[in-house]
């Protein structure tokens, strides 16, 4: 049974609802190292497609404009405004054929998929939970996609919307119990249609299924349920065919963020909102760690309370934030929680949503960054050319790459609402976006400055080698000169010798320029012997032969 107080079995959580963000690495469509539009080939429909692309609110006349997107787009910074939103052009500061700006996200919606059954343990009364939202969210410039699920429910035990938090959301099965079920997965969870028609069933007992596919592509396969969700788009190390791919880029545990209204909040006890924050990586069964930092420091490390005040007056709003959770908790007699026009509910779908979004897109995008350089570490062998070159070109389209991140996604302020501001500072702190940025920016310099060192000791060389080359083509230079000065007098002789004199000089000093040219190393050596000034002539003279052998295969 699960592991909670009698008082928590109590609580009822009026209004629930779940939002899942899975951050998946889109492969590229091409080898070229440009800008794709993976959007693009979704847009374009076809037999399978369920996602349609949504129009921008903003230059859509058919779509309402409400004062809950006002809201929401005034939250934040204008830079931010100008990712999320676009941007209208003045006519005098651009082109007349300058385009509007368009965001930088391009979201698409599936249709056709109306709730989820969950038997969240065997044996277990199944809950039914409705979909809001299916969605799928690309970014201009980065190959990064997040696939977000919105669900809601009403009238869920406390203990039972734990559990629901812990177990759904899971790409694959970590391992098996001793019936062969999958740990930490829902028992069961089931995609319906409007009908009640099961589309997509979860399959985390097929351990064969999981154990063979990870087995032959070294990397672990997808719950069919999931992969149902993202079709077209299918799994990169799979056979199947589909042009557009994705991998995973981290943890099987999809970030999440959750509503809950509760009858009493104030009555929960400190441990129901330690097993509820920590509900992405603390089991509900195991028993509670105490001496465990996160635990013993729960409130200062995860609890804002900007806005609970533990009175019977309120507010007694409490946001519990870990990195890989994003928990918002009230009271659910109180009329303004719930309010989905001004509320904190509507705060919670608009600026939360996306506050939380843009955390984990920064980090999803530096793992790419970084996941790319380690496969052009991998691929380069400095015994070939080739690969040297396909190395550097590897490397300044990732450097470009992100220092378009950088000017055009990367930022630490959001907004100039001190909640806001400070949640979104949470969140970001707790998933280490900092210290990984710095990271992936060390990685690309150390790169790019081992392929400018590179080029530059090339150019140095090839610049010493040429030198010699015409310090001893001097001679040759000296000797077609012969002609020029009448010391072989053959200016009135046939055509025939004149040839003949021609073609042997140039035989003669083509010979010469190319043994200097073999040996410009040794020659190079002769030279440095030769010009030291430190050392006696006949030191320097004895010291030839050795400056000669020196590196015999140059």
């Amino acid at each position: 049974m699960i592991t909670a107080t009698s008082a928590a079995s109590n609580h009822i959580v009026r209004h629930f609802r779940e939002v899942l963000f899975w951050p998946v690495q889109l492969m590229p469509l091409t080898n070229d190292g440009n800008v794709q539009h993976h959007w693009e080939l979704l847009a374009q429909g076809g037999e399978g497609n369920n996602w349609r692309k949504l129009r921008d609110r903003f230059q859509a006349d058919d779509l309402t404009f409400e004062e809950r997107h006002y809201k929401e787009f005034v939250t934040f910074l204008p830079y931010v405004q100008r990712f999320i939103y676009g941007e209208s052009h003045g006519h005098e500061a651009h082109d007349a054929d300058d385009p509007l700006g368009e965001s930088a996200i391009k979201i698409f919606r599936r249709r056709g998929v109306d709730a989820l059954r969950l038997e969240l343990r065997e044996g277990e009364a199944p809950v039914t939970l409705d979909v809001e939202h299916i969605e799928l969210w690309f970014f201009d410039d980065i190959n990064v996609a997040f696939l977000k699920v919105e669900l809601s429910a009403s009238d869920l035990p406390f203990t039972v919307a734990c559990d629901l938090l812990y177990r759904f959301g899971r790409a694959y099965p970590t391992g098996w119990d001793m019936d062969g079920h999958g740990k930490h997965n829902a028992h069961r969870a089931e995609w319906l249609s409007a009908d009640g028609t099961a589309l997509a069933t979860s399959d985390s007992a097929n351990q064969e299924k999981f154990l063979s596919y990870t087995r032959k592509h070294r990397s672990p396969g997808i719950s069919a349920h999931w992969d149902f969700l993202l079709r077209p788009l299918v799994l990169d190390p799979s056979e199947e065919t589909g042009s557009l791919r994705y991998r995973q880029i981290e943890y099987h545990r999809m970030p999440l963020m959750a509503f809950l209204a509760v009858d009493e909040p104030r009555g929960l006890s400190r441990e129901n909102w330690q097993r509820l924050g920590l509900v992405a990586t603390l089991h509900p069964d195991e028993a509670l760690p105490t001496h465990d930092p996160d635990v013993a420091e729960f409130e200062s490390r995860y609890c804002y309370d900007r806005f609970w005040t533990d009175t019977e007056a309120g507010p007694n709003t409490r946001f519990l934030c870990t990195g890989r959770a994003f928990i918002v908790v009230g009271d659910a007699h109180a009329e303004y929680f719930q309010d989905k026009t001004r509320g904190i509910l509507a705060q919670f779908r608009h600026q939360y949503v996306l506050l939380f979004m843009i955390a984990h897109f920064h980090r999803a995008s530096l793992l790419v960054f970084s996941d790319r350089m380690v496969d052009a570490v991998h691929d380069l062998d400095i015994r070939m050319s080739q690969s040297i070159s396909r190395f550097r070109r590897r490397v300044y389209a990732s450097f470009e790459a992100f220092l378009r991140f950088t000017h055009r996604y990367w930022f630490h302020e959001l907004s100039e609402r001190a909640h806001v501001q400070a949640l979104y500072r949470m969140c970001s702190e707790h998933l280490g976006n900092d210290a990984l940025y710095q990271d992936v920016k060390e990685e690309l310099q150390d790169m790019s400055q081992y392929l400018d060192s590179n080029a530059q000791r090339q150019q140095s060389t090839t610049i010493v080698r040429l030198t010699v080359v015409t310090v001893f083509s001097m001679v040759g230079a000296v000797v077609t000169g012969l002609l020029g000065m009448n010391l072989i007098a053959e200016a009135d002789a046939p055509i025939a010798t004149r040839l003949i004199y021609f073609f042997t000089t140039t035989l003669i000093v083509a010979t010469l320029m190319l043994l200097a040219i073999l040996k410009s190393k040794q020659l190079s050596d002769v030279m440095d012997v030769l010009s030291d000034d430190q050392k006696s002539l006949r030191t320097r003279l004895a010291s030839l032969g050795n400056a000669w052998q020196r590196n015999p295969k140059s």
